[in-house]
C-alpha cells in the first residue's frame, strides 16, 4: 500500500469536535485501549493533524499525525496503527512472527505468506478472516508491519501453513514510515522464548548478536536508514576515509572491522556510500562560485564520479530512493546545505555550510586510492559523457469529463495513464456493460455515460455506434495530455501537458551581430552551465547565461554567433537528446557555394 510514494491533498488541524469523534471511533475499533492511553493518542491540547493522501494506486485514504509522526490511517473508513503507535502499544493487535530477512520483502510491498511464519509454542493467534493483524520478528516484540488476516487461524492450520497469511497495508521502512521522524523499532523482549531455527537461521542471529556487542555506535535500535550519520560515518572511518584521528578511535572495535561492514544489509551499505560520495563531492568537487547548482548535476557530475571503484552508486536501492529526499535529509536533519526548487520541479543546491564539522573532518581518498579506481567511476569525466538522456514517455489523465468511464477502476481525476492502460480499460468497460453491436461486432453501442464522455451536443441525437478506432481516438483527445520523464537511477515523474523541446534560435543583437539563444535545458535534466561551458570551449566563442524573458526562475544560454549546427551535434551525439524533442534544427545556415 505504501511501497510507492503517495501524494497528500490536505493536511490541516483536528478541531475539538473531531477528536472526540476520533476518540470514541478508536474507543470502538480497539477495546483494549485505556481512557489514559486513548487521552495519550488523541491530546486535547497539542496539535494533531488530520492528512488526506492518495496512495499511489490512487486510494483515498486518511492520516492522523501526532509530534510529526502518523499514528494511525484510515481505509475504507477502518482505523489500521501504525508502526510509531503500535512501538508505544504493541499487544495492541494480534501479532505473527517471522523472521528479520523477511522484513526487507514486507516494506517493499510483499505480503507475509504462512511459511515464513513462526509458530510459537502457545500455537497462532486467534484471528479471522479479515482481522487487523500486526507482525514482529523474532527476538523482538516490537511491531514492523500491519495488515490483515486473509483466512482464520484454524484455516492456517489446516491448510498445512501454506499460502498467504497476512495482507499486508504498512510496514517498516516504507513510504509511511518516511512521512515521520524515521525512527527505528525499540527492543521489546518477547513473552515466551521463540522456537528453535535452522542451524543457518541461528547462526545469523547470532551473528547479529555479537555485531551489537561488539560495536557500541550502532544499536538495534537505530534505523538503518535514519538520518543520523553515526553508522555511516563509522563504516567511513572502518573503510579508511577518515584522518589519522578517526583512525586511532577504531581501535575501540572489534578487528574484523570489515567483515562487520560488509554484514550490513544492501540498504544500509548504499545509505553510506550515498554520505561518502555526498561529503567526498561536497569537499573536492563543488565550487562556491558554481551555486546554485541543479540537484541533478550534482549527482551526475560529482557524486558518480566519487564512487570508489567497483561499486556503483543506486538511489533506489537505499533507504531513501529518490534525490531529493536525501537532499532533503542533509539539509533538514545534518544542516550540510540549503535546497530550493528555483525552476518548478527542479532542485538546486543554493548554500554549502562549508564550516560544518561533519565536512570538515571528512578526509578525501589518498590519491593511490584514486588511482585505483576505474576511470569511468572516478575519473573527471566530461558532463556530456557522464549525463544520461530521460525515458520520455506519453501518458493521459483522467479529465473530468472521462471521469465515470473510470469510477470502477478507482482512476480519479488526474490520474495519468498509458495509452494501452486506457485501451484496456475502455475495451472492459464496454465489455462488462454488453456494449459490444450483435450484428457488427466492430461497432460499439453508444450508452448515456459514453454519450455525456464521447459525444458532441450536435452529436447526441445522430451518433448511436462508434467504431472501435474512433472510440479510442475519442477517449484520447478528451483527455488532459501528461508525459512522465524517467531520469537513471530516480522515481518517475508526471508533469502535466505535452513535453516541451529544447528550443534553439538565432537572434540579432547591436550591429546586427548574431547569438544562438538555447531554452528549455533544465526539463531534460541538463545544466545549462555545463552546455554553456561545452559550447565555449568547443566552438572559441563567448557564452553566457541569461534569464529566460517572461519567466522567473528559467534560464537560457546565449553563445555568440549562429551556432545551431555545433549545438544540434552536441545534443543529439553527445547527450544523446533525441531529434524529436529539439526544435530549429531545420534552421541550420546553409553552406555557401564556392564560386
Amino acid at each position: 500500500m505504501f511501497a510507492k510514494a503517495f501524494r497528500v491533498k490536505s493536511n490541516t488541524v483536528i478541531k475539538g469536535s473531531d477528536r472526540r469523534k476520533l476518540k470514541a471511533d478508536l474507543s470502538s475499533a480497539f477495546p483494549a485501549l485505556s481512557a489514559v492511553q486513548l487521552s495519550e493518542l488523541v491530546p486535547s491540547k497539542e496539535e494533531l493533524n488530520m492528512v488526506k493522501i492518495y496512495a499511489h494506486r490512487g486510494d483515498a485514504m486518511t492520516l492522523y499525525v501526532l509530534h510529526k509522526n502518523p499514528i494511525f490511517f484510515e481505509l475504507e473508513k477502518q482505523l489500521y496503527p501504525t508502526v510509531y503507535t503500535l512501538w508505544h502499544y504493541p499487544d495492541l493487535l494480534p501479532a505473527f512472527t517471522t523472521w528479520p530477512a523477511v522484513l526487507q520483502k514486507l516494506a517493499g510491498g510483499a505480503d507475509l505468506m504462512l511459511p515464513g511464519v513462526v509458530v510459537p509454542p502457545c500455537g497462532l493467534p486467534e484471528v479471522q478472516q479479515g482481522e487487523r493483524c500486526a507482525i514482529n520478528l523474532v527476538r523482538n516484540r516490537a511491531p514492523v508491519a500491519v495488515g490483515t488476516a486473509t483466512m482464520p487461524s484454524a484455516e492456517m492450520q489446516r491448510a498445512g501453513m501454506k499460502g498467504k497469511g497476512v495482507a499486508v497495508l504498512h510496514a517498516y521502512m516504507d513510504q509511511l514510515w518516511g512521512f515521520g521522524d524515521r525512527s527505528g523499532p525499540p527492543s521489546i523482549p518477547p513473552l515466551v522464548p521463540e522456537p528453535p531455527g535452522s542451524e543457518e537461521e541461528e547462526a545469523g542471529s547470532q551473528g547479529e548478536e555479537e555485531e551489537e556487542e561488539g560495536v557500541p555506535c550502532a544499536s538495534r535500535d537505530e534505523d538503518p536508514g535514519a538520518d543520523t550519520p553515526c553508522q555511516a560515518l563509522r563504516d567511513l572511518q572502518l573503510s579508511g576515509g577518515q584522518d589519522g584521528e578517526a583512525e586511532g578511535d577504531t581501535s575501540e572495535c572489534p578487528e574484523d572491522g570489515q567483515e562487520e561492514a560488509d554484514s550490513r544489509s544492501p540498504q544500509e551499505q548504499m545509505d553510506a556510500l550515498l554520505l561518502q560520495c555526498f561529503l567526498h563531492a561536497l569537499k573536492s568537487k563543488v565550487k562556491k562560485s558554481e551555486l546554485p547548482l541543479l540537484a541533478s548535476s550534482f549527482l551526475r557530475n560529482h557524486m558518480f564520479s566519487c564512487c570508489p571503484g567497483g561499486k556503483q552508486l543506486d538511489l533506489k536501492k537505499s533507504s531513501y530512493k529518490k534525490l531529493s529526499r536525501f537532499l532533503q535529509c542533509m539539509q533538514q536533519e545534518h544542516g550540510l546545505i540549503q535546497v530550493k526548487e528555483l525552476s518548478k520541479g527542479v532542485d538546486s543546491i543554493v548554500d554549502v555550510d562549508w564550516s560544518h564539522s561533519e565536512l570538515r573532518s571528512f578526509a578525501v581518498p589518498t590519491d593511490r586510492e584514486a588511482e585505483d579506481c576505474p576511470q569511468e567511476s572516478c575519473g573527471d569525466a566530461s558532463p556530456a559523457r557522464s549525463y544520461r538522456p530521460p525515458e520520455i514517455s506519453t501518458l493521459y489523465g483522467v479529465s473530468a469529463r472521462m471521469e465515470p468511464l473510470f469510477k470502477d477502476t478507482q482512476h480519479r481525476k488526474g490520474a495519468a495513464l498509458s495509452a494501452g492502460d486506457v485501451r484496456a480499460i475502455i475495451t472492459d468497460y464496454v465489455k462488462r456493460n454488453e456494449l459490444v453491436d450483435e450484428n457488427n461486432k466492430n461497432y460499439v453501442t453508444v450508452n448515456p455515460t459514453l454519450c455525456d464522455c464521447l459525444l458532441d451536443k450536435s452529436e447526441y441525437q445522430l451518433v448511436d455506434k462508434l467504431k472501435w478506432d474512433s472510440l479510442f481516438a475519442r477517449c484520447l483527445e478528451r483527455m488532459q495530455p501528461c508525459h512522465q520523464l524517467l531520469f537513471p537511477g530516480q522515481q518517475p515523474i508526471v508533469k502535466k501537458g505535452h513535453m516541451e523541446p529544447i528550443d534553439i534560435t538565432v537572434a540579432s543583437r547591436g550591429s546586427n551581430k548574431k547569438v544562438t539563444l538555447i531554452k528549455n535545458l533544465e526539463a531534460y535534466g541538463l545544466d545549462p552551465h555545463d552546455v554553456a561551458t561545452q559550447l565555449q570551449h568547443w566552438v572559441q566563442a563567448s557564452s553566457g547565461i541569461n534569464p529566460l524573458p517572461g519567466s522567473k526562475d528559467k534560464v537560457q544560454v546565449q553563445i555568440q554567433g549562429n551556432q545551431i549546427a555545433r549545438v544540434g551535434k552536441l545534443l543529439l551525439e553527445d547527450y544523446k537528446i533525441p531529434r524529436k524533442f529539439i526544435q530549429g534544427l531545420d534552421k541550420v545556415p546553409k553552406p555557401s557555394k564556392k564560386k
